[in-house]
Order: structure tokens, then sequence, then C-alpha cells
């Protein structure tokens, strides 16, 4: 983006509304985006740190009066710094306590948003960080009301137990500063001055500038998350509900997990569209493993909150229909391969056929001799696909009556020969039955380990996954928790016994959600949500056993 475009303004009648180009401009970008939002009181350089942030010297409006340029939210992509194969999605939002807004409502809801949409939110500020610059953020204190993290609280965590798990990186940038980071006369870090800024005071209330999340993971979003993210949001601040971030999160991850197929099932289409058929069994089942196995990965790193694996069986499913489509298409390129060859190789015996030469005295031995001769080409050409054996009995088994007629007509040998003859060619064409009847059985018994492959691979990705989004569960709990003792502790150490006992609930929840182990648990569960789709790949060895060859009388 050459500059800035406005991501979500108020329309003519005051309310908010999104913009579609910039919806447009974001579905446009293929990369995960980290989004950091900034806010403050207008006329404090938001847009200034912003074009910074940009490395550009212009390009967010910074106006040279008092009156704020910036209205509404508005969004510049541009390519992360730090971070290669990612996009920076930079939101300035409209300034904060602008006296020529008769109504603070709209601060409040442009506040919630930039929560809301950020992976890190910055808090702009003037001067040092005293009793104004707190009483300032009052919008924190209000979150409650126009923020929901869940759609049903649980009995045992109170919300600001969960802010801390959903909530962006929270920087505050004092501009202007000229003091010394000391206090009583020792030299201090930024944070350590912002965390004596925000203690308690002895006999004083809680400060509602607990509920700013100091220290939580960065988050990454993907442009169609992103987008469907804005548009939730929105929408429900319209409607006049309360935005709760479990429902967008849910609606967030339909839309992108239904991505994360469609990607995943277009891999594996495109890699087994490239096959050169026919192909052998065992080299083609090869390719649909090796392919499957990418397809997985492809929708394990971009799927989230599949938890009763819908996603992953829709694409387990919609590779065995593909798989099956491949192997009719592989069967059906096998008999034409080897119609085709037969029809080469047999040319000349159609011919002699037609001009009488088997039909001599003798006919019949030159003309087992060339059919002996075809069926020995035949079986030396290679790349004929999982139909040969069959192709092959079927030829033969159409050239009996032709025969028979041969041996009939040849005057050179005797009945006792000729029933020798007719004995002999029901034994070989009965071998070679046999043979194309082995060639099913060893196609279905790879088909079988293809099945079976195809379930190890699933439930070893998943279960990689699952120890993955567990460890990630766990380092959120173990965040809360210590921002919680940490809470606790300063409580106590201001004299608030009674209120440092009431979080003891909270704490003791969070410390049994470390400790539970929810994997194996969880994987057991996940082994019926998956059987369905898992056994849907059996219905291509059921409808290949019906293709088999047929038992000739």
């Amino acid at each position: 983006m050459e500059e800035p475009v406005c991501l979500v303004g108020n329309g003519a009648d005051g309310e908010l509304e999104v913009n579609p180009v910039a919806l447009k401009i974001l579905g446009g970008i293929n990369q995960p985006l980290v989004v950091v939002a900034i806010v403050g009181l207008y006329r404090t350089g938001k847009s200034y740190l912003m074009n910074s942030l940009a490395g550009k010297r212009k390009g967010f409006s910074l106006g040279a009066t008092v009156q704020s340029h910036t209205k509404g939210i508005w969004m510049w992509c541009v390519p992360h710094p730090r971070s290669p194969g990612h996009t920076l999605v930079l939101l300035d939002t409209e300034g904060l306590g602008d006296v020529e807004k008769g109504s603070t409502k709209n601060d409040h809801w442009i506040f919630a948003l930039a929560v809301l949409l950020s992976s890190t939110l910055v808090y702009n500020s003037k001067g040092t960080i005293d009793q104004y610059a707190m009483e300032q953020l009052h919008f924190v204190s209000e979150l409650t009301e126009h923020i929901k993290v869940k759609a049903q609280e649980e009995e045992d965590l109170e919300e600001d137990t969960e802010f801390v798990r959903f909530f962006p990186n929270f920087i505050w940038a004092v501009r202007d500063f000229t003091l010394k980071l000391e206090i009583e006369g020792k030299g201090v870090t930024e944070d350590e001055y912002l965390e004596h800024a925000l203690k308690l005071k002895s006999g004083k209330t809680r400060e509602p500038l607990d509920k700013c999340i100091l220290t939580t993971v960065s988050l990454s979003f993907l442009p169609p998350g992103f987008s469907s993210l804005v548009q939730s949001y929105v929408e429900t601040i319209l409607s006049g509900k309360v935005p709760c971030l479990e429902n967008a999160v849910t609606s967030m991850a339909a839309i992108e997990n239904e991505a994360a197929v469609k990607e995943a099932l277009g891999h594996y289409m495109t890699e087994m569209e490239k096959l050169r058929l026919p192909m052998e069994q065992k080299e083609l089942s090869e390719v649909h493993w090796k392919c499957e196995e990418k397809a997985l990965q492809v929708l394990m790193q971009r799927s989230f909150k599949d938890e009763e694996q819908k996603y992953q069986k829709e694409l387990v499913v919609g590779i065995a229909k593909c798989y099956e489509d491949v192997i009719a298409k592989n069967e059906d390129a096998s008999v034409k391969t080897c119609h085709a060859l037969l029809e080469e190789l047999s040319a000349t015996m159609r011919q002699k056929l037609s001009e009488g030469v088997y039909s001599q005295p003798g006919g019949y031995e030159t003309y087992v001799r060339d059919r002996n001769q075809v069926v020995a080409n035949f079986r030396a050409k290679p790349n004929k696909g999982v139909k040969a054996a069959e192709s092959l009995d079927q030829f033969l088994a159409s050239k009996r009556a032709e025969a028979e007629a041969v041996l009939q007509a040849d005057n050179m040998l005797t009945e006792a020969e000729k029933h020798l003859a007719i004995e002999k060619q029901k034994a070989e064409l009965l071998e070679q039955q046999k043979a194309a009847e082995e060639e099913k059985r060893l196609q279905l018994e790879q088909l079988m380990k293809d099945q079976e492959r195809s379930h190890m691979e699933n439930m070893k990705q998943l279960e990689a996954k699952i120890a993955e989004e567990a460890a990630d569960i766990k380092k959120e709990a173990e965040r809360a928790l210590a921002c919680k003792l940490k809470e606790q502790g300063e409580l106590m150490q201001k004299g608030f016994d009674d209120r440092a006992r009431l979080m003891e609930q909270e704490i003791s929840g969070l410390r049994k959600e470390i400790d539970s182990k929810q994997k194996s648990d969880l994987l057991a569960s996940v082994v019926g949500a998956l059987g369905e789709g898992l056994r849907f790949a059996s219905t291509v060895l059921r409808k290949t056993r019906t293709k088999g060859p047929q038992t000739k009388k």
C-alpha cells in the first residue's frame, strides 16, 4: 500500500461502517498479518509514531491544529521489517477525548475495536505517567462493558482472568518524557517505572488499570480471518450487542478452516493431476501417500479450533473421493493401454486369419505359436498398469472360439490330439484367469495398506497438533496464573487481605487447568470423530472389489 486507507469510519448517520476497499486490500494479501494499533488522546502524535513504524516520513495524516485529523480507524499494510513472510498492519485510531465530539460512545467503541483487532496495542501519551494520565485510561476500566471474552462465562474464573489469555501486548508510549528514570534515587527500567506508577495505594480502591494486560503473546492473523473479524465486530456493535471474543474467533475459525481444507485438497488434487497414467498400484499408492501427508500438513498449519475434527474429517473424505477417481482413471488408462497394445501385437494374426493361413493343414500349430508370441511380447512390455493380467485374460478368452475353429479345421490332427489341445487351452485360460485374480488381490491388499497408512498419518499429525495446542493453552494458563499471583501479592502487601482471599478460587482453577492431563482424553474423543471420515476410504475397496474379473465357467 502506498498510503493508508480508512478501515472503519463513521457513516452519514454517525454509525460505524467498514470500508469495502480496505477489505478488498486485505483479501489480496496472502501472508500472515501482525496488527499494531495505537490509541490515546487526540493531538498526542499518534500518527507520527505510526508513520515511523511504517518506515515512512509521511502517510497517516499528522495535522497542525488542535483538531483531530484521524477519524475512525485507518489502516496501512507494509512488509514486516523483522518477520519475513509477514505483513505489518498499522491501525491509527481516532483521538480519544476530542472536545468537538458530543458523546464518548464513539471513543469507547474505537478503543474496544483497537483492542479486539490488534496483536499489539500501543497507548500513546505525553509527559509522565501521573494521576491525570491514568485517569485518561478510564476506557480500560469500561472494557468489560464493551467486550465479552466468552459467550457463557465459567463460574470459577472471573472474566479478567480470561482477558489475560486473549488480549494483545500492551505498550505505553510516553512521549516528551524528560525525567530521569529513578525511584527514591535508584535507577529503574521503563517497565519498572510503569509498574511503580500502577501500584495500588493503601486505603484506596483498586485501580481499573489492573485490567491492562502487559505480558501476552503477540498474535498473528490470516487475511480472510482478520477481514471477517472486522466485519463481525462492527456488525455486533451496530446491533447494540457486546462483541464476544469467543463467538468472533469461532466464526473466524470456520472461515479459516474452510479455506484450509480447500487449500489442502487443492494441493492434493494438483499433485495427483500431474501423474502419467497408467501406473502400477504400489507406485500410485506411494505418490498418494506423499500427497496426502503434505495436504494434512497444509491443513494442520492453517486450521485452528477444529475441536471436533470436522474439517480434518472433511479433508479425509475429500482425499478419499479424489483418490477413488484417480484409481478409476488409472484402471481406465490401463485397460486402454493394454487393449491398444494387444490390438497392435495381434494385427499379424488377424491378417493371417483373413488370408486363410491358419486354415491349411498344420495351421493350428502356427496359430498357437503366433498367439504365444503375442502373449510373450505383451507380458514383456512395461508400464501397462493395474489391468494387465485382466486384459490379457479377456483377450485370450475372446480368442477361444477362434482357436477352436482353427483347431477343428486342421486335418493333420487326430481327434485325440484335438481333444488334448482343447484341454490344454482350457488349462492355459484357467491359469491366466488365476493370474488376473491374483493381480486383483494384490491391488486390494495395497489399497488396504493405503487405508491403514492414511489412518496412522492422520492420527500422527493430529496428535502433534493437539500436543502443540495443549502446550499453548498451558502457557496461557501459566501466564494468567503468574499475573494473578502477582496481583494477589500486591493486594496482601497493601493490606487488601479480604480481596486477596477472594482470588484463591481463580488461582486454584488455573492451577488445576495447568496440572490437568487433557491430551489423552482429547485424543480418545477425536478418534471417534475422525472414524467416519477414515472409514470412508474403505468404500474404495468395496467398489473396487465389484469391478474384479468374473469367474468363467
